[in-house]
This record gives structure tokens, sequence and C-alpha cells, in this order.
């Protein structure tokens, strides 16, 4: 790899690629070859004003894209002089090798993130407010400011403070650079304090939604050998009260690495306190208001987030500190078309990836105002989504399909009621979007104004990877399509022999072909497992795991995980097609498809699928329609062979279908479905075994009757 001769840096520059547009004299051989890094021990002068933003509109979107994937080294390295601040300059972009699972970027280099999303916003607009607190009862949400005030405030409305304070309590109790704390609380600026807080001390944090039961949380702790835990009594959710203090209580019970709880107070009911637990507020209002700032390089741990392994063991991904912010700071800029002033609500949960890249990491690092919704979108009542960005100003809305699903089921009237015209840019994430919930969100929400970005990428990814922007000037958005590759992302769709499949057209898997700085480094305790999900199937790229269809036009579209691609009688066949088609009927807001053996076609579909309450009592005329519905829209040989209605589906709090839990019900018939404490709610797994039970004596009726 290129070395690089990095000057040393302490601001920020003027923009996005001042460097990279700087005029620089033609290096000799082996010098660098970033415009404005010629020399150890300063840096090209910055442009005249304007200079550059005239530099930067010159340059298209097709150029930037070019740039980034033939010289990445360029590209990446003056983004990263360009928009981070650095204690120490790095000397060397990358040296990664895929097929090893080899991944750094940066060498050398030393920064602290919390500096970068705190410090530096508060030296130019101490008063600007970094966080809104949408708290579960409308109209009450509290406002928190970057600055750093001069007294303790217990309110938390200041950022830099709340973090400094808690920063110390963490070190006052021995938590130090490199251990790890579980943070197992609801969405709240305590949560965001308490994961920055960590970042400045050089801690590692696992945000463990705060949902899971204590088995599963006391499981994330173990396997990260937690030294503490952040927590509140109490969550309130949707008007609900949960019970938090009283499942750390039990989880840490068989964790030893545990040396304190640290317990916060969300509602007035006090909490039971043990011989291991801290009260948060009382102990944080004794410390100081300035905490130093770790230096870190640039490749030690920011983050472990536990996801759902295949064999259902959770993984801990790790995420590194400077490749990773720079990453969300970019896709949250040029994919959501972020400007200053904006008021960005991303309303995913702080405990999955989401919420980490682009409700806390991207937006405060880009000195945004990033929105905190604690509550949901049916409480008080369908509108409140709606009334949350009417009353706070949204500019960018970045949700789940799941709940766009779930929304349209109402009368427009919950949607239109409400001012939406602060809205500028639509997002989807979690999953595919299907065309009939992208086209109300698009023309019912978004008036058909609005773009709407469906943005593919994975807790390992880092932060978006595939989405209809940024583009040309212009350029056309495809309804529930993810389209295009951003900086430095190369798809590349390989075949069933391992082949990379060339020319439009064409479906197969979907690998990456480049590192690119956002990426994970491993997965925590356990490389070669990293390696063997990622980097063995496809040798020298980066497998998703996800099946992809790039068009005639050379645009993606995501088809459903591996696992979820479906051979019938020699057609391969992605359950999410299948699924997009049943969900065009009226009557059906989602589905669910699974593969199950048969005899003689080798798999058929098996489709789960919710009917809108005022269907009526016609189902099998409904079941007809979407029969003929798939054989229109994909073929004979792509309807399912079985139909089963249920009332809902199984769910994460991220809204991701746990399709695992549908397999066992439907072909082992199991009733240990092992761990189901990351649904929203489990008692659904009773009403599908109960409903698919009356299902199969059904048809066993029928065979004998034939």
């Amino acid at each position: 790899m290129q070395r690089i001769n990095m000057a040393a840096r302490s601001c920020r520059g003027t923009g996005f690629f001042r460097i990279l547009l700087s005029r620089c004299r033609t290096p000799g051989p082996g010098k660098s070859r970033i415009p404005g890094l010629c020399g150890l021990s300063s840096v090209a002068a910055p442009p005249p004003p304007g200079t550059w933003s005239n530099q930067l509109s010159r340059l298209s979107h097709r150029d930037l894209y070019r740039l980034s994937v033939t010289d990445p080294d360029q590209f990446w390295g003056s983004a990263a002089v360009d928009r981070l601040r650095w204690v120490q300059p790095f000397h060397r972009v990358r040296d990664c090798e895929l097929s090893s699972g080899k991944i750094s970027w940066f060498l050398g280099g030393k920064l602290n993130v919390s500096v970068n999303c705190l410090d530096v916003h508060v030296e130019k607009h101490p008063d600007r407010v970094a966080l809104i607190w949408e708290r579960d009862e409308p109209g009450t949400e509290v406002k928190v400011t970057y600055r750093n005030s001069v007294s303790c405030c217990p309110s938390h409305r200041e950022l830099l403070e709340t973090t400094c304070r808690l920063a110390n309590t963490l070190k006052s109790h021995g938590i130090q650079k490199g251990d790890r704390v579980a943070i197992y609380m609801p969405v709240s600026p305590l949560a965001v304090a308490a994961m920055l807080a960590c970042a400045r001390i050089g801690a590692v944090h696992t945000v463990v939604f705060a949902g899971f039961s204590s088995e599963a949380l006391a499981g994330r702790i173990q396997d990260a050998q937690c030294k503490a835990v952040v927590t509140c009594n109490q969550g309130v959710r949707g008007g609900r009260l949960i019970h938090l203090k009283s499942t750390v209580d039990v989880a840490v019970k068989t964790c030893p690495s545990v040396q304190y709880v640290f317990v916060s107070q969300r509602t007035e009911q006090p909490a039971v306190m043990g011989e291991l637990d801290v009260p948060l507020e009382e102990v944080m209002s004794h410390h100081a208001s300035v905490c130093p700032a770790e230096p870190l390089d640039s490749e030690d741990i920011l983050f472990l987030l536990y996801t759902s392994g295949s064999t259902g063991k959770p993984k801990g991904i790790v995420h590194t500190q400077a490749g990773y912010l720079l990453y969300t700071s970019l896709t949250h800029q040029y994919v959501f078309d972020y400007r200053d002033g904006d008021v960005f609500g991303c309303v995913a949960d702080v405990g999955w990836i989401t919420g980490h890249s682009y409700v806390v990491y991207g937006p405060l690092c880009n000195g945004a105002t990033t929105v905190l919704f604690e509550s949901t979108p049916v409480y008080p009542d369908p509108g409140r989504y709606w009334e949350t960005v009417e009353r706070l100003r949204i500019t960018q809305f970045y949700g789940a399909p799941t709940a766009m699903r779930l929304l349209l089921k109402y009368d427009e009237s919950w949607v239109k009621k409400y001012d939406r015209s602060s809205l500028r840019t639509l997002g989807s994430v979690g999953e595919p979007i299907n065309h009939e919930a992208w086209h109300w969100f698009h023309s019912v929400v978004g008036d058909g104004r609005c773009p709407l970005v469906d943005t593919w990428w994975q807790t390992e990814t880092g932060g978006v990877c595939i989405a209809p922007r940024p583009a040309e000037e212009g350029a056309p958005i495809v309804p529930a399509m993810a389209m295009r590759p951003f900086f430095g992302i190369q798809p590349v769709l390989m075949g069933e022999k391992g082949e990379p499949l060339s020319g439009n057209s064409v479906s197969g898997a979907l690998c990456l072909s480049r590192p690119w700085p956002g990426m994970a480094r491993t997965i925590y305790g356990d490389h070669q497992r990293f390696v063997d999900a990622y980097f063995k199937p496809y040798p020298g790229y980066y497998f998703t795991g996800d099946g992809a269809y790039r068009s005639e036009d050379g645009y993606y579209q995501i088809t459903g995980r591996m696992d979820d691609v479906i051979n019938v009688s020699g057609h391969r066949l992605g359950t999410a097609e299948i699924e997009d088609a049943l969900d065009e009927h009226p009557a059906v807001p989602e589905t669910a498809v699974i593969g199950i053996p048969h005899d003689i076609k080798g798999e058929v579909p098996f489709a789960f699928v919710v009917l809108k309450e005022e269907v009526g009592d016609d189902p099998p005329a409904i079941l007809q329609q979407l029969r003929d519905l798939v054989a229109t829209k994909i073929a004979k040989y792509a309807v399912p062979d079985h139909f089963l209605v249920v009332k809902r589906l199984p769910k994460t709090r991220s809204g991701k279908i746990m399709r695992r839990i549908l397999r066992q019900v439907v072909i082992e018939m199991n009733s240990d479905l092992g761990d189901v404490s990351t649904l929203d709610d489990p008692s659904v797994v009773k009403e599908i075994i109960e409903a698919h039970e009356l299902y199969r004596k059904g048809r066993n009726q029928e065979e004998k009757k034939k």
C-alpha cells in the first residue's frame, strides 16, 4: 500500500475535499498523491473563501465515485484529514487483505470520537441543539445543546458536560481504556452520553436493546466480559412501563465480570438498589464537568454490537474508531442530503446499528440536530410520527418498512392532518421495502415531492452501502430499489459456481470487492468465525449474505437473504420477490415467505399472510387472488403451495421478521424454538403455532377425503 505523509492538523478544514481540491505540485516517485499533503511539516494553505464550494460544484457524482474506486487512498485519505480532528496524523491510509479478514485504516493515526462529535462543535456553535428527545409522552420533548455549561445541569441539557461527568464517574469506579461497558437503556440523552463517555475514555461500549430478556442480556455481558452496566430504573414506551433494573438484577447474577451497575432514574419509581448499584445522577453531580479525552488509535475498538447468528449464538460485531466515524459522517451527509441547520429524524432505537450510525455518531460528527424517538408509531394514535414531524420541523425522516406497512392500514387522514412541509428527504432501512409501502411513503407522507432513499446496509458494513442518493443531478429513483453503490463500494454478483457475473439483468450473491473504512473488523473473540462467515464463501470478496438483482440499467435491487432463496424445480426464487408480489394486494399489509422441503420439487414456498381487519369473512377468495397475483407477477411455479393467515408476524424491535422461528414452526414443528427474547412480543409465537396446528389438521383431513 502507498504510504502517505500526513501533516499534523489540530482543527478541521473548511469543508469536504478541501485538500483533495487544493493545488499541489506533481509528486515525485513514492511521494504522496494527496493534494495538499506534499510535505511533512505543513499543509497547503486553504483556498480563498468560496473557492472550495466552487471547485466542488464542478465535480460530478460520477467523477467522485470514479475517484473513490480507482484511487481509494487519495479519496479516503483526503476525506479523513479534512473531516476529522486528529491528535496524531496517520501515515498510511489502509492495509487490507479481504481473503484473511485483515482490515486496517488510517494506520498510526490517533483521535477521539467524543471530541469529534462534541468538542469541535462546542467551539463553533455551543448553543446549537444536538439532541431533541422526543419522549413517549407527546409534546414533552427535551432539547439538549452541544455546549459545556459552567454548572451542573440535572436535566442533562448540555451534552458535552453530561458526557464528561459520566466519563469521570466511570473513571472513578475503575473503568479504563479497553474495558467493556454494557448499556441497557431506552432511547434517551443519557444513553447517548453513556456511549460518548465510553468513547471519551477509551472504554468499549456494547449497547443492548432495552427490551431483551435477562438471559439475552446476560449472554452478551458474558461474551464481552463487561466490567459495568449502565441502565435505568424503568423505560417508557407506548404508554407502558418496562422494568429495566429488575431485568439487569437477574442478568448480573450470572455475570461475575460486572463490578458496578450505574442506575439512572427515567421515572419517579425508586429503583431497589443492591450492593453493585450506583445511583448515576447523584454520583455524576459530584464529578467535574471537564474530562480530558483519551487519544485512541484509529483501530482501537469503539463498540461491540451483537447480532443474531445463523447458529443462534449472537455474534459481537467489532467497529473501530476513525474509519467507522468517517464513513457514518460521509453517508449521513450525502445519502440523506443533510445540510447545516437540518433536523435529522431517524426513529431507530439506539440498541441497533441504525441508531448507532444515524441517530448518534453520523449526525453528531456532522454537528447536526438529531432526534431521539422514545415512543411507537401508533402511540397515542397512528398520527404520532407525522405530528412529531410537524412539531419538531423534521427535514429527514428515516424509518423501517415494517412501520410503514403498519401505518398504511390506517386512513390517510392520520398523515394529512399534519404539516409535513419541512420534510426534504425520506429514507427506508432494515429490509427491502415493498412497492405498496414505498408508494404510500412517497406519495402520502412525502406528497410526491421528497426523494425516498431505500438504503441497503448491515450491522457489519457500519453505514449505508447502496442507496438511490447521492447521484447525478436529476437522476431517477426507481421505486423499492436501493440502486446505486456509495463512494468506494464496488458490488459484484456471484453465480452458483462462484464466478463473477458480468452484464446486466442478472441475479446472484451480493459481494463487495473492495474494503471501505466503515466495515466491521472482526467478531469479538472469534476472528475465524468472522473470516468463515464473510470472506471464505467467495475468497477475496466480502460476502453480504444477501442476494441481489442488477437491472437492465445497472441498478441493484436486494432480493433477500441468500438463506431466503429457495429452489423450486431448479428455479431459484428470492422469498422477498414473492413477498413483494403478495404485498401488492390491497388487503395484504405484509407477508413472510419461507421455503419448505418438497418430495418432488425440492422446495416450495410457504406464505404467512396478514390480512387487513376490514377484509371480512372471505379469506379463501383473497388467497386465490394472491395465487393469481404471484402467477402473473412472477410465474406459476412461484405460487406458494401453502398460505397461512396469521394476525401478525414475529418481529424484532428493529422490525425484522424472524424467519428462523417460522421455519421451525412449519418444518420442525418444534416446541423448543430457542431464544425468542429478541422479539418485540414473544406471545406472537404461540399464536402462530396454534394457527399452523389448525391449518395442518385441516390439510390432513382434506388429504384423507381424497
